[in-house]
């Protein structure tokens, strides 16, 4: 007689249960290809980063270039914590790469503007503190944190930096001789339409690359048109590190410090949702300790970039994007892509050539990237129930109250330092309007729940489409 389809299993296949395959050890070498990739497909957002904010606060190449080797460096580490865990403590022990956010670019600007480099990594060792303080708070208060909030927040992170890449494409002084020069807009525009003709005409892998391959082609094409200027190369060391607190002892003030602490907030919303993704991908569903445990790591990259001279990291989307892909869903892989980032990070000639792209080159690609950050944002907001509730509300007067900084810089020129810090942050102020909404019309007494009010909608039409008696 057969078994039946439901009988027990074996006492050894019950002390041997099977390996869950995001706890998977893959073969080596595929392990170091799989790994690369991921480094491959982050890489170019990871940089920009440092890009950006280094041309936008005056930094010299070299400066630059030791913020590029920090910045790797700092997600290297926090990308092996994520993805290998310390005990109970750190690390949400899932495929994640971790890298710098853009969130944090516009206040880093407007603090090093306004109080200088110090009090820049000063209030990001503030805001990783913090992080650590609310990581697990956070993480059962996630509910007041709901797309509604997050895509609005997302939304306006991505067309507040649009001015930066025309800044680096055009270049900010409107009185140079070379400010919008047609071959520079050229470049520029050509660059975009690469990087469109790559997604369009190629797939996998490859499709994932565009970004990179523009970056790679608009610099042999700025070679000849006298745009780049590799010198500084020369000078930088082979293997080196960072010393600690480059700029010196850092500073506290209390406006970069709330500012940097909203921008933490503002980062919590983007790991969570992108480590849930991952969840789901990989069949491990996050408890509300795994959440907790990943949004602390988050909280240490603030603590250990302000020592190293390195920026805020969240959890990678496009890495996330990549595991859908590939189906492979061994944290293993992740911690080697971690590890090839530190060792990268120990090289300062990488940090020296890559600091030296020509600004056409960085905004074209910082064009694409923050447009993509947009369309994340936008693409959150369609998760948002907006039939019979107040959240088109919502949105309108948080993008609205977020942009004000964007289109009309002075804005707040009247007012305190610690309000132009916190005001003029597009990111800031439109996280701040957000939430402080959703609470408004989503989570106080008194509110009609949206099947309610649809259903008065709804009761509303028929009555008036009913014929009179």
């Amino acid at each position: 007689m057969s078994q039946a389809p439901d009988a027990p299993a074996s006492p050894s296949a019950v002390a041997s249960p099977a390996r869950h395959p995001v706890d998977e050890v893959l073969p080596p070498a595929r392990l170091g290809l799989l790994g690369l990739q991921h480094v491959l497909v982050m890489y170019t957002g990871c940089v920009t980063v440092p890009l950006v904010f280094g041309a936008a606060a005056k930094l010299d190449i070299s400066t630059i270039g030791l913020l590029i080797n920090a910045d790797l460096l700092v997600a290297g580490l926090i990308t092996l914590l994520q993805s290998l865990g310390i005990g109970r403590v750190l690390g949400v022990r899932l495929p994640v790469v971790a890298g710098a956010t853009f969130t944090a670019v516009t206040p880093m600007i407007l603090i090093a503007g306004e109080y200088g480099m110090q009090a820049v990594y000063g209030s990001m060792i503030a805001a990783g503190v913090f992080g650590l303080l609310v990581a697990v708070p956070f993480a059962r208060a996630v509910r007041f944190f709901p797309p509604l909030v997050s895509g609005s927040v997302i939304t306006v992170i991505g067309l507040s930096l649009i001015g930066v890449a025309a800044g680096l494409i055009a270049g900010n002084d409107s009185t140079a001789k070379d400010y919008a020069a047609p071959s520079h807009l050229a470049l520029a525009g050509g660059i975009v339409l690469l990087i469109v003709l790559v997604n369009r005409f190629t797939s996998g892998f490859l499709s994932q690359l565009g970004v990179l391959l523009g970056l790679i082609v608009g610099t042999l094409v700025a070679v000849p048109m006298g745009l780049t200027d590799f010198s500084s190369v020369d000078g930088a060391d082979w293997f080196g590190l960072a010393s600690p607190f480059h700029f010196g002892a850092p500073h506290f003030p209390v406006a970069a410090v709330i500012s940097m602490c909203v921008v933490m907030l503002v980062t919590f919303t983007e790991s969570t949702a992108d480590m849930l993704a991952v969840g789901e991908m990989t069949g491990r569903p996050l408890s509300r300790r795994d959440l907790a445990r990943g949004l602390a790591a988050d909280g240490v990259s603030g603590i250990f970039a302000g020592v190293m001279n390195g920026f805020l990291d969240t959890v990678f989307a496009q890495n996330v994007g990549l595991v859908g892909m590939t189906k492979v869903r061994s944290r293993y892989v992740a911690a080697v892509a971690g590890g090839i980032l530190v060792v990268l990070a120990l090289i300062p000639k990488l940090g020296e050539i890559v600091a030296s792209l020509p600004g056409p080159v960085i905004g074209a690609a910082g064009l694409v990237m923050f447009a993509t950050v947009t369309s994340v944002g936008i693409s959150t907001l369609r998760k948002v129930e907006f039939e019979g509730t107040s959240n088109l509300l919502i949105v309108a007067v948080a993008l609205g109250v977020g942009m004000l900084p964007v289109v009309a810089p002075s804005f707040y020129h009247a007012f305190p330092t610690w309000v132009q810090i916190i005001g003029g942050s597009a990111i800031t102020s439109a996280t701040v309007a957000a939430f402080l909404l959703n609470l408004l019309f989503n989570h106080t007494p008194g509110r009609k729940k949206p099947e309610e009010a649809t259903a008065e909608v709804a009761e509303a039409a028929a009555t008036a489409t009913a014929p009179a008696t």
